[in-house]
């Protein structure tokens, strides 16, 4: 009798379920975070490419969940081996981050696909100072308090003071600037990459000591600062930029300033970001790792404080997600349900990163010579 072989959608069955199972998930489960196939394509098609063909499978509407972060969360903190691409194309991806400049002046054009998508968007997602990082939720118990405690963090980190001036790199809206200018009595200088960022910004801020500007944070030359503070924008700087980010802050704050950093941070040293998230969500972003951080600073600045709040991003994250899938029926016209899918998946996949710790997110002081007499942590 001739011998039977299992098919190669039996076989990707066998397979998944190998996955999940030490996760505690099922395929094709009736729990909220199991994980149901609905076209059987994902196993010849998607599977073979990595989390980068299974992610895009879910966009397809291949597969679905209807926990999408706690799946995710669960899946990660386990050590789910399966990579992030093929073999081949993950290779490519590496060398390609090796070789080239991936974040070089006319590189980093690219992230204004995200930034530039609408500000309608995000003012249905965000809260209400638009506020596009980690927001801080020690005392908090909404979106909106949970941001102003971290951009009142940030301001008690940098010691501000009225009258001192302020370089904001990576401004977005004017969220940091506009709340340090009301609330402690500096003026700000902002940049922003992203051309609609700036226009509403400059509406937001009207009246108050708040320039900002749009283009590329290597273009600056306006003095020194006695702050300067970074909130979710070092993410696109990459890794071969890291130092000559660290030399240009350093040649803008003076001897006795203090620069805040906020990145989300990975916990092993690598070049690139997941395909899926660089095609899709952030083009040509790359996370930073510890080490990374501290060897661009290395001879330029003293770490005075570290401070690491990951699981805060989890909760912004879902409530990002509630505002928008709240607000999805006034978007939906204009972007379509294809979008709503890539959408969630970035949020609720990212929410998961940080829920299993698999992502950081950090807040670092620096000072260029040590503060005198040693500096006081603020939490």
């Amino acid at each position: 009798m001739p011998r039977t072989h299992p098919s190669r959608t039996t076989r990707g069955r066998q397979l998944v379920q190998q996955l999940l199972s030490p996760a505690g998930v099922e395929l094709n489960g009736p729990r909220p975070f199991d994980l149901r196939i609905l076209n059987d394509a994902f196993y010849d098609e998607a599977l073979p490419r990595g989390t980068d063909g299974v992610l895009e499978a879910y966009v397809d509407g291949w597969w679905e969940s209807d926990r999408l972060d706690e799946l995710t969360a669960k899946l990660l903190a386990r050590g789910l081996n399966l990579p992030a691409a093929s073999a081949f194309s993950l290779w490519l991806s590496n060398l390609s981050a090796r070789i080239f400049n991936r974040q070089s002046r006319r590189r980093s054009l690219h992230i204004r696909r995200h930034y530039d998508l609408g500000n309608d968007l995000f003012e249905a997602m965000l809260d209400r100072r638009l506020v596009y990082s980690c927001a801080y939720w020690k005392d908090a118990t909404n979106l909106d308090d949970a941001q102003e405690a971290k951009l009142e963090l940030v301001a008690r980190k940098v010691g501000l003071k009225p009258g001192m001036r302020v370089l904001d790199i990576g401004c977005g809206w004017g969220s940091f600037a506009k709340y340090a200018a009301q609330a402690h009595g500096v003026s700000v200088v902002g940049i922003t990459i992203s051309n609609k960022q700036y226009e509403l910004g400059r509406t937001l801020c009207a009246g108050l000591p708040v320039h900002l500007r749009c283009g590329d944070y290597r273009e600056l030359d306006d003095g020194t600062f006695d702050a300067v503070v970074s909130l979710g924008m070092f993410e696109h700087v990459g890794y071969k930029n890291y130092r000559t980010f660290m030399k240009l802050v350093r040649q803008r704050l003076t001897p006795s300033g203090l620069f805040c950093l906020q990145t989300i941070g990975r916990n092993t040293t690598g070049f690139s970001v997941t395909p899926w998230i660089n095609r899709n969500i952030f083009p040509n972003g790359m996370l930073p790792a510890a080490r990374q951080i501290a060897a661009a600073a290395e001879g330029l600045f003293v770490i005075e404080d570290w401070h690491s709040f990951g699981p805060d991003y989890d909760k912004t994250l879902m409530a990002w997600f509630a505002n928008f899938q709240a607000n999805w029926p006034k978007l939906r016209d204009k972007y379509g349900d294809r979008f709503y899918r890539m959408w969630k998946c970035y949020l609720l996949t990212c929410a998961g990163a940080f829920r299993a710790r698999d992502n950081q997110l950090w807040q670092i002081v620096f000072s260029p010579s040590g503060v005198k007499g040693g500096y006081t942590s603020c939490r």
